[in-house]
Formats: C-alpha cells, sequence, structure tokens
C-alpha cells in the first residue's frame, strides 16, 4: 500500500468515524430535545393541574366567604327587625291607652292577692289612679310601662308585678312564634 492510498484510507475512515459521530451526536440531540419537550409538557401540566386546583379551591372560599357575609347580613336585618319589633311592642304596652291595661292590672292584683295591711303597693306612674282603690297602701312611684312591686313594710321582700317583667317573660316564651310569623322560619 501507498502512502497516498494509506493516508486516503485513515481519511476515508476518519470520514466515516466523523460521520458516526455526528450521527451519534444528532440522535443524541433528538433524544434530548425529546425528553425536554416531554419534561416541559409534563411541567406544564402539573402546573396547569396545580393552577386548575388552586382556582377551585379559590372559588370554593370565594362561595363560602360570600354566602357567610350574606347570612350576616340576614342576620343583622333579622336582629335590626326583632329589635324594632321589641321597641313597637313595649311602646304598645307601655302607653296608657293600652287596650285592657285596667284587666291586666286587675288580674295582677288578684294574683298579688297577699295580706294587704303588710305590703306597700308601689305603681307605675300610669297606673297610680287605677291601684289607688286596690286596698293596698300605696307608696311611690316606680319605673315601669305600667304595673307595680309589692314590697313588705321592713323592705326585706319584694314582689315584681311590672308589665316590664311580664312583658319580658312572654317575649321570650314567644320568641320562636315571632321568628316564624316574621321570617317564616
Amino acid at each position: 500500500m501507498t502512502l497516498d492510498a494509506l493516508a486516503a484510507e485513515i481519511a476515508s475512515q476518519a470520514d466515516a468515524e466523523a460521520r458516526s459521530i455526528i450521527e451519534e451526536a444528532k440522535a443524541e440531540a433528538g433524544r434530548i430535545e425529546d425528553e425536554a419537550r416531554n419534561q416541559a409538557s409534563e411541567t406544564a401540566s402539573a402546573a396547569e393541574a396545580r393552577a386548575a386546583r388552586e382556582s377551585q379551591q379559590l372559588s370554593v372560599e370565594v362561595v363560602a366567604s360570600a354566602r357567610q357575609a350574606n347570612q350576616k347580613r340576614a342576620l343583622i336585618a333579622k336582629r335590626s327587625e326583632l329589635d324594632i319589633t321589641w321597641e313597637s311592642v313595649k311602646e304598645e304596652v307601655s302607653s296608657p291607652k293600652l287596650k285592657g291595661r285596667k284587666d291586666i292590672l286587675d288580674a295582677l292584683l288578684k294574683d298579688a292577692g297577699g295580706s294587704k295591711d303588710e305590703m306597700i303597693l308601689r305603681p307605675v306612674k300610669t297606673d297610680r289612679g287605677a291601684l289607688s282603690k286596690s286596698g293596698f297602701k300605696i307608696g311611690d312611684d316606680i319605673e315601669g310601662m305600667g304595673g307595680f312591686v309589692l314590697e313588705s313594710k321592713d323592705g326585706t321582700t319584694v314582689l315584681d308585678y311590672r308589665f316590664d317583667y311580664q312583658l319580658e317573660e312572654a317575649w321570650k316564651a314567644s320568641l320562636g312564634e315571632v321568628n316564624r310569623i316574621l321570617f317564616g322560619e
């Protein structure tokens, strides 16, 4: 083999080896590119799934928050309506023109019974006239919507027959019914 033939053979082998290396490099580059695309796709899918979960969770929280705010507004409105109703009832009961006021006072006096000479009747100013013929010794006026208190002469016992107490007890007992009537509950 001549020197030229040897050089051609070496060049041919080097050329073949270079083409083989280039093909392997292209194949490796393709594999790396495919792997990068797959990894990018997986990362994008994971990010999309995470964003969807977070969006769903945020949606649930926003809806729950809005629902809670609506419930709070409804409760405040109901409370306001109950307060207005309570004030209206108190105004009606404290009115000297309350229909049946004399009958209520008579029923309270009958309920009070007791020994008229041992107790002092202290009326609400509005009812002083109606209670003056009760048979009890009449004492100083007291505050209230109507009615009276009975106090022992030594001041150790006080029985409350004011409309305030009676109304509060009736209000507490019928609050469920009031809610049902006002709000359908």
